[in-house]
Formats: structure tokens, C-alpha cells, sequence
């Protein structure tokens, strides 16, 4: 007799630790908006400088210093944290500011798309390739935003340099040989002089929110914390989760986003929107379903 397979279970807290990153991640536009009287780029400063020092207590705290050392005297490391520094500066820059124009819908859009903007440059930069199934999936995608664009959709730009920016950077980070925590530590400590240089203009032209009012100040340090603690969530569920399962995740918090956008801000959904998320959550369907389909066996010779 054959002993019972056993199926393969799901590891409950790497689950746990997924839903709860990109939940997170999903009504980060609620914390943002607590914010809406601070520019963006002092948010963004802010953020750097506060994710790098709770980030150096989580790197000493788990005694990873090494790790962190062993990348910071690898010249190709640095040259490539330094690319992906600036990428995901410029996402979150784009993000902040579309929260606090009332273009949460765009920037859920942009994360809709960037899945299969990932699919494009696995195709065009590591030489991937689609089976017919994933490239329709990305093919109905682009008909989605051809509409959007048709029908001037204002926050077009901020969609596309969303998903761009997050898709190259995470083309960078998949290229260069760098744990995610030491990476991110390391990103943020590159940025860290050019957010220090731009709190102390603003400080010199007296535009600087941060010290001026009590509440604004301790919003401004938790950004350390909104931003490192979903990131750090994300790292431990990878690292428990199938990759196919982390991917399902992802759809979590652009989800939330949609949803916020809608019925908790009000921003307008057009008939152009409407049809531009149909095609996306469409080709993400079919592109995600096409992961579960059986593979054909060879049939053998006769």
C-alpha cells in the first residue's frame, strides 16, 4: 500500500506577516494624508532619515552588521543600491504628493500595473519568456491604460512613474546580491546626506514643518516606522511563504487603495477609469491564473 501524500500546508504566520504588510501598505494613504500641510519632499527626508535609524537598531539588534559591511565594501553593490536608492526615492516622492492631491486612485493604478510591468522587463532585460496566456495577459493590460490616456486622464503620469519606478527597482534589487534588510538600510543611508541637506535649506529658509508644531513632529519621526515595519513584515513572510503565495499577496494593497480612493475620499471614477481597471484586473487574472495551469507532459514514444 502507498502511504497518503500529505499536502504541502501554507505556514500560518508567514501568511500572517503578509497580510499584515500589505494591508499596511494598502491604507498608508490614511497616514500621509495626516500630513497633507507638510511638502512632500520633507516627508520623503523625513522618511529616509527616520527609516535609517530604526533600520541601524534592527541590523545591530540582529547582529547582522557584518552582512551590512560585506556590501558596503562591494563597489557593484553600492553602485547598484545607489540606482535602486534613487528609484525608490523617486516612487515614494511621486506617492506622498499623489495622496496629498487626491490621486490615490492613480497611485493604486500604478500598483495594478506593476506586476506586469515586471513581467515586460523580465522579458526585455533577463530574456524571459511568456507562454501565449501571460502575453495576452499583458497585451489587455496595455489597452487599459491606451484608454485611460485617450480619455486624458490627469493622474496618467503618476501611474506609470509609479509602476516604472517600483518595477526597475525591483529589477536592481532581484540583479544585486543583498539581503532586504541590509539593502534597505544601506539605500536609506545613501540618501540620508541629501535629505539632511535639504531639512537644513528648508530650516534655513524657515519653511521646515518638522519642530513647529508637536503633533506634525512625532507624525514625521513614525515614518521611520510606517515605512520600515511592513518592509521588514514583507522580508520574514517571503522568506516563509511560496513565491507564487507572496505574489497572490501583493494584490492586497493596491485592492485597499482602490477601495479608499472611492468610497472613503471620493475621488471620481470615470468611464475610463472603469475600463482601464477591467483590462488590468483582467490580464492580472489571467496572468495569474495562468501560473496554475497544468504544464503539458511530453507524450511518449509509441
Amino acid at each position: 500500500m502507498h502511504a497518503p501524500v500529505s499536502k504541502p500546508t501554507i505556514d500560518r504566520t508567514g501568511l500572517i506577516q503578509g497580510v499584515a504588510a500589505y494591508s499596511i501598505w494598502g491604507v498608508l494613504p490614511l497616514y500621509f494624508l495626516l500630513l497633507e500641510g507638510v511638502g512632500s519632499s520633507e516627508v520623503v527626508a523625513s522618511r529616509v532619515i527616520w527609516s535609517l535609524v530604526l533600520l541601524t537598531i534592527v541590523v545591530l539588534a540582529m547582529r547582522r552588521g557584518d552582512k551590512l559591511l560585506t556590501a558596503l565594501r562591494d563597489r557593484r553593490v553600492m553602485l547598484a543600491l545607489t540606482a535602486s536608492a534613487a528609484l525608490i526615492s523617486v516612487n515614494w516622492l511621486v506617492y506622498i504628493w499623489a495622496v496629498q492631491h487626491q490621486q490615490v486612485l492613480a497611485g493604486s493604478l500604478g500598483y495594478f500595473l506593476n506586476p506586469l510591468i515586471n513581467v515586460l522587463l523580465g522579458v526585455v532585460v533577463l530574456r524571459e519568456r511568456l507562454t501565449r496566456l501571460q502575453g495576452l495577459a499583458v497585451g489587455i493590460a496595455a489597452v487599459g491604460v491606451a484608454v485611460l490616456a485617450a480619455g486624458a486622464g490627469e493622474g496618467l503620469w503618476i501611474s506609470l512613474t509609479l509602476a516604472m519606478s517600483f518595477a526597475l527597482y525591483g529589477l536592481v534589487r532581484k540583479m544585486v546580491r543583498v539581503e532586504s534588510i541590509e539593502g534597505l538600510a544601506l539605500e536609506t543611508a545613501i540618501l540620508t546626506p541629501f535629505a539632511l541637506a535639504y531639512l537644513a535649506w528648508m530650516a534655513s529658509t524657515h519653511s521646515l514643518a518638522f519642530g513647529d508644531r508637536t503633533d506634525v513632529s512625532i507624525l514625521l519621526v513614525l515614518t521611520g516606522i510606517v515605512t520600515a515595519v511592513p518592509l521588514l513584515l514583507f522580508a520574514a513572510s517571503a522568506r516563509r511563504l511560496p513565491y507564487a503565495m507572496v505574489g497572490l499577496l501583493q494584490y492586497i494593497a493596491p485592492t485597499l487603495q482602490f477601495a479608499l480612493a472611492v468610497l472613503w475620499l471620493g475621488e471620481p471614477l470615470t468611464t475610463a477609469h472603469i475600463i482601464c481597471f477591467v483590462c488590468i484586473w483582467t490580464g492580472l487574472a489571467l496572468y495569474v491564473g495562468s501560473g496554475f495551469l497544468p504544464k503539458r507532459r511530453p507524450v511518449p514514444a509509441g
